[in-house]
């Protein structure tokens, strides 16, 4: 007999928590929609090379945490862990760079065999955000201006930091991955076994690593904006410039950085402390060499995903549900007139709760409990008047108020 309970790592989103949850995809699909991003939806699983191509490797999410299997055919295929590599496989496969810019914005599932904890499962909802097409650092600013205000509207802008790097272009790239490497050979016996391994094929997945170990030797490591060159340098400059004159507050950190060989110039991550420890909720970057490592060209490419349920944690209160109107019968006589006329409110926009059996009490307290701000009465009396009793729930009055004019009351 199956077991009636989630998987390890799930969940079942309902009542409240699924509100706070829709409250932020809609109003970070409202928020992105006005800076012209339109929505994207992908399949939730790609064939495994779209992945493996797209996050490396070396990387924890195809090492350790990818859901990978092979369908009847053979063919080995992912659920998708993360937003941005089906976008730009859809965006090189359907043609879009006929039509640069191009922006697109998605929100689903994602898939991470992980182990879960407080804002992070095993299947969790993203939304994020991705623009092709556009090489100036305008579109550098106008994406974290675009975060910033996202969570502004959220109510979360006293609580984030937004946090702010430069990674420079492929030469400045080169000239740290050198002095990086070199710095850590001095080191390579207090490093962790998963450490040497990365160190000659990606050495920045290090200045990831969690292990204490690690941690230590990097707080010493070179720091990336000693290797920019001034091409990378006048770019970070007028992101900075930019994000002055919108008066976003930043603070530029040093070790912040992506692991992946196509991020490029400008990367950043919005931070609380609101969950306890110091947690990431939206992160982003530049990565102009994506689209060419995955065989569609040199397009630059800049986006950014934040988890959805992580972030509703963080929302104060809860989402109220719009209060409905109970339409109440007294009688076999009222039943089709009382069905009727549920049915034409509920066709002009309004929540309607029936209350579907019991004796006027009964029916009432169903009302209360619905949070019902109005009742609509109907038995043989209103019914010969063409009228119905409209009572207010919350201060006890009530009127007659004719059938062809009862939408009118109610709102």
């Amino acid at each position: 007999m199956a077991k009636m309970q989630n998987v390890r790592g799930t969940y079942d989103l309902y009542g409240a928590a699924k509100r706070r949850a829709k409250k932020v995809v809609d109003i970070a699909s409202k928020t992105v929609e006005t800076y012209g991003f339109e929505e994207i939806e992908t399949p939730i699983f790609e064939f495994t090379e779209v992945f493996a191509r797209n996050l490396g490797d070396t990387s924890d999410i195809v090492t350790k945490e990818m859901y990978t299997f092979l369908d009847k055919g053979g063919e080995s295929l992912t659920l998708r862990p993360e937003g941005t590599a089906g976008v730009v496989r859809s965006f090189i496969s359907q043609g879009m760079k006929q039509n640069l810019p191009v922006k697109l914005y998605y929100a689903g599932p994602m898939f991470r065999y992980e182990r879960p904890q407080k804002g992070r499962q095993r299947q969790f909802t993203q939304f994020g955000v991705e623009m092709f097409g556009v090489p100036s650092a305008q579109a550098d600013v106008e994406m974290i201006a675009m975060a910033y205000t996202f969570l502004q509207k959220l109510g979360l802008d006293d609580t984030v930091t937004v946090e702010i790097n430069s990674l420079g272009d492929k030469e400045s790239r080169d000239a740290y991955r050198s002095v990086l490497v070199a710095y850590l050979k001095q080191h390579i016996n207090g490093l962790s076994d998963e450490s040497k391994e990365r160190l000659d094929k990606n050495p920045l997945r290090i200045l990831d690593s969690k292990e204490e170990c690690d941690r230590e030797i990097v707080e010493n490591a070179p720091l990336y904006t000693d290797s920019l060159n001034e091409t990378s340098k006048q770019f970070f400059a007028q992101v900075l410039r930019g994000l002055d004159v919108l008066k976003i507050p930043y603070r530029i950190n040093h070790r912040l950085v992506r692991g992946l060989d196509y991020y490029s110039h400008t990367v950043f991550e919005l931070t609380t402390d609101k969950l306890g420890a110091q947690g990431t909720v939206l992160a982003g970057g530049r990565y102009d060499g994506l689209v060419e490592e995955m065989g569609g060209g040199d397009i630059a490419g800049i986006g950014w995903a934040c988890g959805v349920e992580r972030l509703s944690m963080l929302l104060d209160s809860d989402v109220p549900l719009k209060r409905p109107v109970a339409v109440i019968e007294l009688g076999d006589e009222a039943h089709d007139t009382a069905l009727k006329t549920a049915y034409e409110l509920r066709t002009k926009g309004f929540k309607v709760e029936c209350a579907y059996s019991g004796n006027i009490k009964k029916r009432m307290e169903k009302a209360a409990k619905a949070n019902a701000y109005k009742a609509v009465i109907l038995g043989s009396d209103e019914i010969s008047q063409g009228v119905a009793t409209v009572k207010n729930l919350d201060d006890g009055t009530q009127k007659q108020v004719p059938l062809a004019h009862l939408a009118e009351e109610l709102s």
